[in-house]
């Protein structure tokens, strides 16, 4: 069983010899020198792709922002509106009440002694 086992590994030893010899040793040096700037060359893409999806994500939340910055204005305003509104009437309900208040006082006091009472 071991001679067969030994057999296997020279014969695939001996097949996979070519293979394994693809790259004389001197093409190594330009070998590593291209596969660097291939590298190199995926990466640069990359980080343009990368710069231009944030550059895009970012007009995106620019405009978000703006939108929201907008609403919130407006319900600002229109909550102003409602303030003021409801200071007015709150004021023209206090000054209703006051003079009520006032003319009641008048109405209730007499204007002089009756004519029949004796005076005290």
């Amino acid at each position: 069983m071991k001679n067969t086992f030994d057999a296997l590994l020279i014969a695939v030893a001996v097949l996979l010899a070519p293979t394994l010899n693809a790259y004389p040793a001197d093409d190594v040096g330009a070998t590593v020198s291209h596969d660097a700037k291939a590298v190199g060359e995926t990466v640069k893409h990359d980080a343009k792709v990368v710069a231009e999806a944030t550059k895009e994500g970012a007009k995106q939340i620019a405009v978000a922002a703006k939108e929201v910055a907008h609403s919130v204005a407006t319900k600002s305003k229109e909550g102003a509106h409602e303030v003021a509104a409801a200071a007015k009437r709150g004021a023209a309900k206090t000054k209703a009440a006051v003079q009520g208040a006032k003319s009641e006082k008048s109405d209730e006091k007499p204007a002089s002694a009756p004519a029949n009472e004796p005076a005290h």
